[in-house]
């Protein structure tokens, strides 16, 4: 591809850094995909690209090297970096010559469509980007039909986020509803049982009855789910531990939850 040649100094190189970085306002929801997998990602999603950098020397496989025009060909603008400039934006050992600046969708509560059955779960105040990366793909594992984020302490376009979910993060909706009363009142309205993930005067997970619209709440991981969660009586579901250990990590414990809410769901 005969594309503009830019170096390390270029603006569009110190962007990707601060995104990289997780270090700078992002209004727009960009975040930085590295390598062949992520591409590929990206293009199924079919999410825009705003900006592609291409470094051909570090292409090792013939498919990284369609795939560099294919989204060459979407991206608005395109140039070619050196090895040097790519290991300046790479966080991978063995980089395969793709970055891109791309740009997360957007959901809007009013339009989200969800079904009769809806399984959906609330990440309250969830502040490692891993763990939040894990929990949509497990999201998506279990087919639950949207994220709700309250309290948000980790940003959805950190660039753990988008590897840990696998890609993930741009498939399943996610609402960003701040403060927890707003999700609270946008449960409500739309019919949901919510269920609170706790140990205090909580019922056995396989004890409770998830059909219909669900919605399973998930706090932080020291300090659990927020107290505005608990204002409104909701039932607390609990999983046992049988060892020493007090508690799970939250996306473990999102699958069990999860997983069985959509086997009940399945059986009927």
């Amino acid at each position: 591809m005969d594309l503009q040649q830019i170096g390390s100094s270029h603006p569009l190189i110190r962007q990707a850094v601060a995104l990289i970085k997780n270090s700078a306002p992002n209004r727009n929801m960009l975040f930085v995909a590295e390598g062949l997998w992520a591409h590929n990602a990206v293009l199924s999603a079919s999410v825009p690209v705003r900006t592609f950098f291409w470094c051909p020397e570090a292409i090792y496989s013939s498919e990284a090297k369609k795939r560099s025009a294919e989204v060459a060909q979407r991206a608005e603008r395109a140039f070619r970096i050196s090895e040097k400039t790519l290991a300046r934006i790479s966080e991978r050992d063995k980089p395969d010559g793709l970055v891109s600046i791309v740009q997360m969708p957007a959901w809007d509560a009013d339009l989200i469509e969800l079904s009769d059955d809806a399984l959906v779960v609330v990440a309250d105040a969830i502040e490692i980007p891993g763990n939040l990366g894990t929990l949509i793909r497990t999201i998506d594992a279990c087919g639950a039909e949207l994220l709700i984020l309250t309290n948000r302490r980790t940003r959805m376009t950190h660039p753990k986020v988008f590897r840990g979910s696998h890609g993930m993060s741009l498939t399943i909706p996610f609402l960003d509803l701040d403060q927890p009363e707003g999700a609270i009142s946008w449960l409500k309205h739309n019919n949901f049982s919510v269920y609170v993930a706790d140990t205090d005067d909580a019922k056995h997970y396989r004890t409770v009855d998830y059909s219909g619209r669900t919605a399973i709440v998930l706090g932080n991981e020291r300090y659990g789910v927020s107290n505005p969660w608990y204002r409104h009586n909701f039932e607390r579901v609990y999983i046992p531990m049988r060892g020493q250990s007090d508690s799970l990590n939250v996306s473990i414990s999102a699958a069990v939850l999860l997983y069985e809410a959509r086997a009940q769901k399945d059986s009927r």
